[in-house]
């Protein structure tokens, strides 16, 4: 590791109610980090966001310049020591474009810890390592529990032992290298733990687990092979959909979708591949869509786990056969919550396609997974009235949630039905023999009918009213702390309000929530070393 002579001194200054354990920047003034300080980098911490895409449309962002110095660094000190082992976990979104980079760096973002006490910081240091891709927003999330860690010092405790760290620095494409990298970092956040509670989305309304070994279950699958236009699918696709047992089939307790090497006549028209794709028989207006899948190999193999308006005019579509078509796409909107392409293994995407983006791929985001053809991975999908969320393993990387309401950028308003599918693409080599999307199961859940009025109990503490105007009392069990951090978390998970509230006969009061809006919120905290946390009602 690079021992860092020049490093400039900074030390920010908190009011007494903020606390280590609670900082955040999102880069237009909402935030407790007072100051970044660049370290052999150019830092511009009111940048414009000059690629407003994907999970990140803010206005304004820090940008990160090294410009070809031995090692580049943008950093913060706490001001107080980190408590890691209450909270070990940092999250921040980042976009790399690759015109902004030279040399052959692998593409990575450190996030280092250190004592900014002494007069070599860097000795103390602490590093976690995580692979980027390139021209996307994505977010990481590092974790000094779980993830691989180096110390500089090899005989040190492991991160979460050790009370000394107070710094915090970035490192994009490692040091020890003359090479540029511009990259854009935004809503940088170490905070308590945030306990969400079960997801709104806890009744199971419609499911396929692929525990019947054979043809795929007729009930509730419609094998899609009519050619929407003469001859062709979308998008140069250059296979035959079948309803053949070789294209899918139930075996083992997973479903395979195979696309194979082969000439198959159909429909008058001779192709030299064939693979399945399947229309789910049930349509559903917002929930979670969850599903346990392996991803296929192969450069040309184009699989995907997508939803489509019911509405859908499109022949050969089972709800259009069944007289429910009446737009084109995109006007019926498409929800992409898996797609991978066989050029690029690795990386996993997810999309909303509606006519505000003519039908472009404007609103997407991805991450890199290194193993998403040799094993199994949970890919998920929630969708509200307003909002949209992709995940894969609990990792989100796309949310769309326009501002504006409407038929031109939410079409989403109205039941969509699953289809799952591998397409081929001209691409695919002479050496290409077949391939299998398997899938362990997949589901949907939707709110239970529970009466949002009833009061809601977790981990066995209350809160009440519910709903409330202004200020809510929270019951909790018997303790002998005096103080308690309580956090007021968004159903987007983005942090609103922290308040240190005094604990007066095992009750806590936590006031001025007037100037939330009208929605559903969880309360956060932790009491005796176990987290709890409630949803309520905003009214």
């Amino acid at each position: 590791m690079h021992k860092f002579h020049h490093y400039l001194l900074f030390v920010l200054c908190f009011s007494a109610q903020i606390k280590a354990q609670d900082l955040q920047d999102d880069f237009e003034g909402n935030g407790n980090i007072a100051g970044w300080i660049g370290d052999g980098c150019i830092v511009n911490p009111t940048f414009t966001n000059i690629f407003q895409t994907g999970i990140n449309t803010s206005a304004t962002v820090l940008r990160y310049f090294d410009n070809g110095g031995q090692y580049a660094n943008v950093t913060f000190n706490a001001g107080s020591n980190f408590n890691l082992s209450v909270n070990n976990t940092f999250t921040f979104k980042i976009y790399v474009p690759s015109s902004g980079l030279t040399g052959s760096q692998p593409n990575q973002v450190s996030l280092k810890l250190q004592d900014g006490n002494i007069p070599q910081p860097w000795s103390t240091q602490a590093e976690v390592i995580k692979p980027i891709v390139l021209d996307s927003w994505q977010t990481i999330t590092i974790s000094f529990a779980t993830d691989p860690f180096i110390n500089f010092d090899v005989t040190s405790s492991p991160p979460i032992q050790r009370t000394d760290f107070n710094r915090v620095l970035l490192q994009i494409n490692g040091e020890n290298n003359g090479d540029n990298v511009v990259a854009y970092i935004d809503d940088f956040l170490y905070s308590n733990p945030i306990v969400i509670v079960p997801s709104i989305f806890n009744q199971l309304v419609w499911s396929d687990e692929f525990d019947t070994d054979g043809a795929v279950d007729n009930s509730k699958w419609h094998h899609q092979t009519l050619f929407p236009t003469p001859g062709s699918w979308y998008n140069g696709e250059i296979q035959h959909y079948t309803n053949r047992l070789a294209n899918s089939y139930v075996d083992s307790g997973t479903l395979k979708v195979v696309a194979k090497k082969e000439v198959f006549t159909d429909q008058g028209y001779t192709k030299q591949y064939t693979s399945a794709r399947l229309n789910s028989k049930f349509a559903f207006k917002y929930g979670r869509v969850e599903f346990r899948a392996k991803l296929p190999v192969g450069i040309g193999t184009w699989p995907a786990i997508w939803t489509l308006g019911k509405n859908i005019n499109e022949n050969g579509a089972y709800w259009d056969n069944q007289g429910f078509g009446t737009v084109y796409w995109p006007a019926c909107g498409e929800i992409d919550i898996m797609e991978q392409w066989g050029s690029n293994p690795n990386y996993t995407t997810s999309a909303t396609h509606t006519p505000s983006s003519s039908g472009n791929t404007v609103n997407v985001g991805g991450q890199t997974i290194n193993t998403l053809s040799t094993a199994f991975h949970v890919y998920a999908l929630e969708w509200t009235a307003n909002k949209i969320e992709c995940s894969v393993d609990n990792v989100v990387h796309l949310t769309y949630n326009p501002t504006i309401i409407d038929a031109n950028y939410w079409p989403f308003n109205l039941e969509q039905y699953l289809i799952i599918n591998v397409a081929m693409q001209s691409s695919v080599p002479a050496t290409f023999t077949q391939t299998d999307l398997e899938v362990d199961y997949i589901r949907i859940y939707q709110e239970s009918t529970v009466n949002n009025k009833e009061l809601l109990t977790i981990n066995g503490n209350r809160c009440f009213p519910n709903p409330v105007l202004d200020e809510i009392t929270i019951t909790m069990p018997e303790t002998k702390q005096e103080y308690v951090s309580v956090q007021i978390i968004g159903l987007d998970t983005k942090l609103l309000k922290t308040e240190i509230c005094l604990i007066s006969n095992n009750k806590i009061n936590f006031r001025n929530l007037s100037s939330l809006r009208k929605g559903m919120y969880f309360i956060n905290y932790q009491l005796n070393g176990q987290n709890y946390s409630n949803k309520f009602i905003k009214e």
